[in-house]
């Protein structure tokens, strides 16, 4: 083995670093706990990282790659290929549980529901959802319209705060 290939940071060590790199779109959720950073893994001496958009076409990448891209050569990486991978498509379900609750800290209702959910599929109708509000919690909230501040979000009224709140739709 080589002094260089000894050099190199390990696998764990990259992710951890990843898990600096802030979405663009919600900055207190990191791509890791956004569930977008689907591989790390050296490929001789460059570091691939896989990533998958929340939907196809997504503006923030350019910036995301950038941001994995600076966030690695700020550790002495510069070898690093960020590549795209479409299939499977991103779910709401690759989110971290620490990535959810960040969520709900900044304000936005994390996923109330998981996309793989086959509690619909019986004679009775599926329940009502019900997305708690991330300012106070209650359950008395309203869909006002299924289109947020953006494509992945819809918007919340509470019924007890009364505060208007986007709610991260699970797909």
């Amino acid at each position: 083995m080589t002094a260089q290939a000894l050099a190199r940071p390990a696998v764990e060590q990259v992710w951890a670093w990843l898990d600096t790199v802030p979405d663009p779109e919600i900055p207190v959720i990191s791509v890791v706990d956004l569930g977008i950073v689907r591989d790390v893994a050296w490929v001789g001496e460059t570091c691939v990282v896989t990533i998958t958009p929340t939907y196809s076409g997504c503006p923030a990448m350019t910036v995301i790659r950038e941001g994995i891209e600076s966030a690695l050569a700020e550790h002495g990486v510069d070898a690093v290929q960020v590549q795209t991978q479409l299939a499977p498509a991103w779910t709401t379900d690759w989110m971290t549980p620490r990535g959810k609750a960040s969520l709900t800290g900044y304000g936005i209702a994390p996923p109330a529901q998981r996309v793989i959910d086959i509690s619909g599929i019986s004679r009775r109708a599926a329940p009502a959802l019900v997305v708690p509000c991330p300012h106070c919690g209650s359950r008395q909230t309203r869909l006002v319209s299924q289109f947020g501040s953006t494509a992945c979000k819809a918007l919340y009224r509470c019924g007890d705060c009364k505060e208007p709140f986007d709610y991260f739709k699970a797909h």
